[in-house]
């Protein structure tokens, strides 16, 4: 039986259900094999009769019911009237967005499983362990390979206030690349962090200069704002090179043919803007040119989030068995220290095999590439 099961690619693709009436027929079902997911209610699809948009009072007076459960639920759509001989009756879900791609990953649930049915049981490597285990071993694997082997990239786009603070996102773990978007061409304008502001616990001092405390908690008491950020986000200094006859970017043309920026920062010669992460306090601080601008924050989570990105690169399924049969070998009681070795050996095989398959390389694509290698670079 094929993976694919009995799903049709109408159900890929556009998670409908097409029906031929016969003569007077009013009552259509729904099946799991269009639907992933069986509508619950009326305002969950729409109906189509030859092609035209039908009111739902054409079928709502007798109520929509779904009944089963798993691959047998279904749900019965019955029209007032009976449809004419030959009329296509096309219903199209509406309420859940199609989810494309996933054919090329496995669940991790589904990893578990075949885990424990392939390496679990008498006369197999492992000849017992509680499922508990193998989750928990799954979950701490599956964030090992999102650091460094699956293509987990997330992003998240979101206009800059004039507050000049952006909020991490729920599962950030570690940035990847911030950006602003040009308005009219959508070309992204990286942004560089800046290493010389911060925005560190403010302190308040009396007239002596001594902290005062809370007097229920006896907590330092705090400022909202410290005063880099408080000055590094009034701070204008930054060109949008909007205006050319600005006297600081003529300070700096002159400069430049004088000889004094020899040696300047890459990092900082630039006009697109800067950011740094207050990670205590989970922002994002952007310099004051970024205002107003759409910004694209590409970050990498866990991959637990939520249960629906809990999924496993088919290219590196083989590399979750090998990973999990060394945590579970080397964290069992007399088993032999050879045969944890060996798993780990297996485990660093199939982890670089994944790599190499997920990294993506494609023979034309780099050849592309190559053949700019021998461009002349001014000096």
């Amino acid at each position: 039986m094929g993976l694919l099961g009995t799903t049709t690619e109408q159900s890929y693709y556009s998670q409908s259900q097409s029906f031929t009436a016969t003569s007077g027929q009013t009552a259509f079902i729904l099946t799991k094999t269009f639907f992933p997911t069986i509508p619950t209610s009326v305002d969950q699809f729409d109906v189509f009769v030859n092609g035209s948009l039908v009111s739902r009072s054409s079928y709502d007076g007798t109520s929509y019911a779904v009944s089963g459960s798993g691959a047998s639920q279904v749900g019965t759509i019955t029209f007032d009237s009976g449809q004419t001989l030959g009329a296509v009756v096309l219903v199209v879900e509406n309420q859940f967005a199609e989810s494309f791609g996933s054919y090329q990953f496995v669940s991790l649930d589904d990893i578990i499983s075949n885990f424990i049915i392939s390496y679990v049981g008498t006369e197999k490597i492992i000849n017992r362990v509680r499922r508990a285990d193998v989750a928990f071993h799954a979950q701490r694997a599956l964030q090992e390979f999102s650091y460094d082997t699956f293509k987990c990239t997330k992003t998240f786009e979101v206009e800059i206030p004039p507050t000049l603070l952006l909020p991490l996102p729920q599962d950030y773990v570690n940035r990847v690349k911030i950006s602003w978007v040009e308005q009219n061409s959508g070309v992204e304008r990286i942004l560089y962090p800046t290493r010389t502001t911060s925005n560190p616990r403010s302190i308040i001092q009396d007239s002596d200069y001594n902290f005062l405390f809370d007097s229920t908690t006896g907590a330092l008491l705090e400022s909202f704002e410290s005063t880099p950020w408080s000055k590094y986000k009034s701070n204008n200094s930054v060109s949008t090179g909007s205006n050319v006859n600005d006297s600081s970017v003529i300070d700096d043309q002159t400069n430049s043919l004088l000889g004094q920026r020899y040696g300047l920062d890459a990092e900082t010669a630039q006009v697109n803007g800067f950011y740094y992460i207050d990670e205590l306090r989970g922002n994002i601080h952007f310099s004051s040119n970024v205002s107003g601008q759409t910004v694209i924050l590409k970050y990498i989570s866990d991959s637990l989030g939520t249960d629906a990105e809990m999924v496993v690169h088919k290219f590196a399924e083989e590399a979750m068995y090998k990973h999990l049969a060394h945590a579970i070998l080397a964290t069992k009681s007399n088993v032999p220290e050879y045969l944890v070795a060996r798993f780990k050996k297996e485990k660093f095989a199939a982890t670089r095999t994944a790599k190499l398959r997920l990294s993506n390389i494609k023979l034309e694509e780099l050849s592309q590439v190559m053949r700019g290698k021998s461009k002349h670079i001014k000096h």
